[in-house]
């Protein structure tokens, strides 16, 4: 592995980070360490090593909270000099919560006397069976008598059996309230009761009773094996990825789980940049059901969260095929304590169809395969996984994918009982409607880092003399001068270009990449809504502004029991300008979660995607060189 001022924190940089906050303001028993994440030099800092090999000074960026006292610190240490640098509180915040939290809240409400007999009044009384999954606060349902506790709620769920899917058992209308700091119990909701309905959640083929598998009995496959015998075209150096004529470095944080950097393409001799860094810097998950029992579920994933904290090793299951190289990561936990997560991101070359093909007359037929570098993580939140996958094409394309799956909140009704806000997928059992905003925060560097955000949509010319069939058709381009937002419109098929107007290619045309807009969607939020203050980023498709190190959370850094959108809502107010500068590119898009009956017990992955295209960024098509696959890999079929 070759050393880059861009490689993630490892296991000792974790220690020693804590290690000096420990030694230097006696954070330890009673503390948490809410976040601990490098960080990253400057584009400038980054350019000096490649150059000349000077190493940045290698910091990190703590945030910490002392239980006691509810109060949250940020510090910044320096590594190589084993100093701390920065230490400031910030009142009236509160830090992410952390995985431990999660994990102790639910031993402790299972093992809470006052829980035990409320269960038991409801039949209850296996706790190994009881799973008790806290979730964070939003501001405005916050009761007046908790305000300024670090506050949870608690969902119960209880399994059919050890090892049984236990979101298949909800325990309606029975909540926790708990001050996470201490631990404490605050109160129990014990609102309403449902009699358990017959139904059948699981998914685990064991679990499955013997009539529903014959039902859905399947002939079976045969092999489908994904081989390379000479290996992959793909060559992985520590988090270096370089593979047909591109070049990316993996990085991770707690926060935004993967990132990517560096990306650049080989354009003959040239190295020609794209993109300087591709995030998720957020993630917004409202429920749009008003019930009981759904209310307060509006989750920040990665802010409150984090999808670092919540990656998962890619060993665990087949969740990729081929000849793969695995990249590992590393973690902390809430004691400052790191601990490893083997082959967190996968990086492998895939087939994917025709690449390009025409049939001439007289010449014959010129195919060419297509294959594509794919690079991923997996997360796992609570009851969901999202699986996301960056993948770089021959052409010159950039797709970004997520797959939702998991399982679906599900509650019980009493028979009759109404449920406008959700999906009857079961026996008396709904999934209420939802929503996952996903923010892609892209620092593109298209040729370079000053860029210009071209709005490019489509209009209808007139009928007239010079058009009298109605045929024409005109792309309308127009700069965004001044940072704020803009919105997807299907009547004008808008798209965003990420041009430098300071370059052209060799018949003139200025250079770009085309933000392709998928998953676009809605808020459906009514103006005033609480859920909308604090998440104003999801009330449009796309925010430009100017790129600032210190601007990197869209809905501000503490979501946690925020209540108003301290990010881009309050950034932009400055009105910077963005033309021809270095700036950052926010993509807000998603799945709008009409629940189906077919996502019970196990959610089929639900996809959405967006690309990055280039627009004259190339003189032809890029791809022109791909060889034709051999013969042998093309051979016709055989009929038995």
């Amino acid at each position: 592995m070759t050393f880059h001022p861009l490689d993630p924190l490892n296991a000792d940089e974790f220690r020693a980070a804590s290690g000096i906050l420990k030694r230097e303001k006696g954070v330890g028993d009673g503390w948490r360490f809410a976040s601990i994440e490098m960080v990253e030099p400057s584009k400038a800092a980054v350019r000096q090593f490649e150059t000349d090999g000077t190493v940045p000074d290698r910091r990190a960026r703590l945030v910490v909270l002392n239980r006691a006292e509810n109060a949250t610190y940020i510090a910044v240490v320096s590594l190589a000099s084993d100093a701390l640098l920065e230490y400031t509180h910030v009142p009236d915040v509160q830090a992410n919560f952390t995985v431990d939290e999660w994990e102790e809240a639910d031993a402790v409400l299972r093992a809470n006397p006052e829980v035990i007999a409320a269960l038991a009044k409801r039949g209850i009384t296996d706790l190994d069976l009881v799973f008790m999954d806290t979730w964070t606060y939003g501001a405005a349902v916050i009761p007046e008598k908790y305000k300024g506790r670090r506050l949870g709620w608690s969902d119960t769920w209880v399994k059919s059996q050890p090892g049984a899917n236990p979101y298949a058992g909800p325990v309606n209308g029975f909540h926790c309230v708990i001050d996470v700091n201490s631990m404490e119990l605050l109160e129990i909701e014990d609102s309403f009761t449902v009699d358990k309905p017959e139904i059948m959640g699981e998914y685990v083929p064991h679990l499955i009773p013997e009539r529903i598998r014959e039902h859905y009995k399947r002939p079976p496959l045969k092999p489908l094996d994904i081989v390379q015998p000479e290996g992959t075209s793909v060559e992985v150096d520590g988090n270096l990825i370089e593979w047909q004529n591109w070049s990316l470095r993996v990085g991770f944080n707690y926060r935004e789980g993967m990132t990517l950097h560096s990306i650049s393409y080989k354009d003959g001799d040239e190295v020609r940049s794209i993109a300087n860094r591709l995030s998720f810097s957020e993630m917004v998950v409202p429920y749009r059901d008003p019930s009981v029992d759904h209310f307060r579920r509006t989750a920040f994933d990665i802010g409150e969260w984090g999808l670092g904290f919540m990656t998962t090793s890619l060993e665990l299951g087949c969740d990729c095929l081929g000849e793969i190289r695995y990249i590992d990561a590393v973690m902390h936990d809430s004691k400052g304590e790191p601990y490893a997560i083997p082959n967190a991101f996968c990086v492998h070359e895939e087939d994917n169809a025709v690449l390009w093909k025409h049939v001439d007359h007289d010449a014959g037929a010129e195919v060419r395969r297509m294959r594509r570098l794919v690079v991923s993580f997996h997360v796992t939140v609570a009851n969901y996984e999202y699986l996301v996958y960056w993948r770089f094409y021959q052409d010159g394309n950039i797709e970004c994918e997520v797959r939702a799956t998991g399982i679906m909140v599900v509650t019980h009704i009493d028979e009759g009982q109404a449920h406008p806000h959700g999906t009857l997928v079961d026996n008396r059992t709904y999934a209420p409607f939802h929503q996952h905003f996903i923010v892609a925060r892209m620092d593109l560097d298209i040729d370079g880092t000053e860029n210009t955000v071209v709005r490019s949509e489509t209009q209808i010319v007139p009928i007239s003399d010079e058009n009298p069939h109605g045929l024409a058709l005109v792309q309308a381009n127009t700069p965004i001068e001044v940072e704020g937002h803009d919105d997807f419109d299907w009547n004008t098929q808008r798209a965003w270009k990420v041009v430098n107007e300071n370059k052209r290619n060799t018949i003139g045309n200025q250079v770009a990449y085309k933000l392709v807009p998928g998953g676009a969607i809605p808020s459906f939020f009514a103006p005033g809504s609480a859920v909308l203050e604090r998440a104003q980023v999801i009330g449009h498709t796309v925010w430009v502004t100017p790129n600032d190190e210190n601007e990197r959370w869209p809905s501000g850094e503490f979501v946690n029991q925020s209540g108003v959108d301290h990010g881009l809502p309050e950034w932009i107010q400055a009105e910077r300008p963005v033309r021809n500068t270095d700036l950052v590119l926010w993509y807000v898009f998603g799945i709008h979660h009409i629940t189906r009956q077919e996502d019970w017990p196990i959610m089929p992955s639900d996809t959405v995607s967006f690309w990055m295209k280039p627009v004259s960024f190339f003189d032809r098509n890029p791809s022109i060189d791909v060889e034709p696959s051999p013969g042998a890999h093309c051979a016709p079929g055989h009929m038995h």
